[in-house]
């Protein structure tokens, strides 16, 4: 218990610094302003409704997660409150990967991949942002789904485990192919045929009632929309351009002393030839792991090799490579893919000789920690977001396009609408909340000519986005606009 215990005050400790953070980016739509989740009837309305707000286009379902916040908001729904439940999931998922590493490896390697995991950098995103818990939520799911079929072949707690990952997040589909995993590996002795298919057979009812409860609420979006990276691109392209972001997946796992909030275009841009040399040098990360992964396996380091293999395991989903997904790097989406490093650290460190061990423990985990420390205050609210963003990624347009509403919000319409020409001129996509903003900020500066011209451009290429404006003037008008509210209603018409 102690072993655990000490897991547990690590990934508290490094993250206290979230309880003074406030909503950010898309805490504000999906918690802060979600009328849903400001109701106690939405812990169980969330069950039939998309993640994000139908007001705003809906989309994706994760109904546990979004229950969670409403029953949040129910206690008093201050931010500090939803940050320290983010700390109470992320500091359980910590005890969960000591806790498998122990059943395979012993304490020390319990130790090691426990408090390698507590302090892992990559996770900031994930714990910080409120709406990250989705990743917490579906990542300690799917642990305990492997931990009940491999640890104590208990099919039912598997299934109920692996059904509240995906009410929790769209990636917990990964448990039975981990599953199925640790069998090859033969972290256990394997099943008897009969067991499997009773397995099989368990995922594949609980899959197709996943698909049909997901597919009432959102109609025909069950995947969600590309990247827009992806925009436009060839399938060719598409996957050389997710193999090419292997090399940020390697550094961010193995040395992410680097963070950022947004890798948007154009800071990643499309990879269109196996002669690009940053496609070669994903193929070059895939190569080291595969070695890794071939050497843990022939010197019967089981734990290592099901350690790297969960990492790509759970990285697939997320990847690009079978299904094109709204993002094409992200720290938060390596939050589950990491518990697979911790492992494999943690059977790597506990060869150590003890005073060794220690030392080279207390390195990560200090090393680590104030990383950590350090990069949580970029999320306390969304201004310091916003600016990271600009200053991390200046090649991209998110940071700026960010700009153009936290300007408007501060009531400085000039200001906002530079930042919309800044953004626009790093991006030829016609994003009509980007657009709508712009073109509030015109009519709030005066310049209604320019704004029916901004309305213009995005209508020429997005015919429905007049659809748009009810929604565009509800918010201007919550800004304090209503001039420009008024100019969004008449378009509506």
């Amino acid at each position: 218990m102690r072993l655990y215990g000490a897991v547990a005050v690590v990934a508290v400790l490094v993250y206290l610094g979230t309880l003074w953070n406030q909503f950010a980016l898309d805490d504000n739509q999906i918690v802060a302003y979600n009328a849903l989740v400001r109701r106690l009837s939405g812990v169980w309305r969330a069950f039939a409704s998309p993640y994000w707000p139908r007001e705003i286009g809906g989309g994706m379902y994760r109904p546990l997660a979004l229950a969670s916040y409403a029953f949040d908001w129910q206690l008093g729904g201050a931010a500090w409150w939803f940050h320290a439940v983010n700390v109470a999931w992320h500091a359980g998922a910590s005890v969960a990967v000591a806790w498998l590493a122990r059943r395979w490896s012993g304490d020390l390697a319990a130790l090691a991949a426990g408090l390698v995991f507590a302090v892992h950098p990559v996770h900031v995103e994930a714990v910080a942002n409120i709406v990250g818990r989705a990743e917490l939520m579906a990542a300690l799911f799917a642990i305990l789904s492997v931990y009940a079929a491999l640890a104590h072949d208990r099919l039912w707690w598997s299934a109920a485990a692996l059904a509240a990952g995906l009410l929790s997040k769209e990636n917990a589909v990964v448990a039975p192919a981990l599953i199925a995993w640790g069998w090859m590996m033969e972290m256990v002795p394997r099943p008897s045929r009969r067991r499997m298919v009773a397995y099989v057979a368990t995922w594949a009812a609980l899959g197709t009632v996943y698909v049909v409860a997901r597919s009432s609420v959102l109609g025909h979006e069950l995947v969600g929309r590309a990247a827009p990276v992806f925009f436009g691109a060839s399938p060719v392209a598409v996957r050389l351009t997710a193999v090419a972001a292997f090399a940020d997946v390697a550094r961010l796992l193995v040395f992410p002393l680097m963070l950022r909030a947004d890798y948007s275009p154009a800071e990643r841009t499309l990879v269109t030839t196996p002669l690009d040399p940053r496609f070669a040098l994903g193929l070059l990360c895939v190569a080291a792991w595969a070695a890794l992964l071939w050497l843990a396996w022939r010197r019967g380091r089981r734990l290592e090799a099901f350690g790297l293999g969960w990492i790509a395991i759970a990285f697939f989903p997320v990847s690009n490579l079978a299904v094109q997904v709204g993002v094409l790097v992200a720290e938060r989406a390596l939050y589950l893919p990491s518990v697979g490093l911790a492992w494999a650290a943690g059977a790597l460190l506990r060869g150590l000789e003890s005073r060794r061990l220690a030392w080279v423990l207390s390195l990560v985990v200090v090393a680590g920690g104030l990383r950590t420390a350090v990069r949580v205050p970029v999320w306390r609210d969304q201004r310091t977001v916003v600016l990271s963003e600009v200053a991390d990624s200046p090649r991209s347009f998110a940071g700026p396009a960010q700009m153009v509403v936290l300007d408007l919000v501060e009531h400085q319409p000039a200001r906002a609408l530079e930042s919309f020409r800044k953004a626009t001129a790093l991006t030829d996509l016609k994003l009509r909340w980007l657009y709508a903003a712009g073109a509030e900020a015109a009519f709030a500066a005066g310049q209604a000519t320019l704004a029916d011209s901004i309305l213009d451009s995005l209508e020429a290429g997005c015919p429905r986005c007049t659809s748009y404006y009810r929604t565009a003037a509800a918010i201007a008008r919550t800004r304090g606009y209503p001039a420009a509210a008024d100019s969004f209603l008449a378009r509506a018409k």
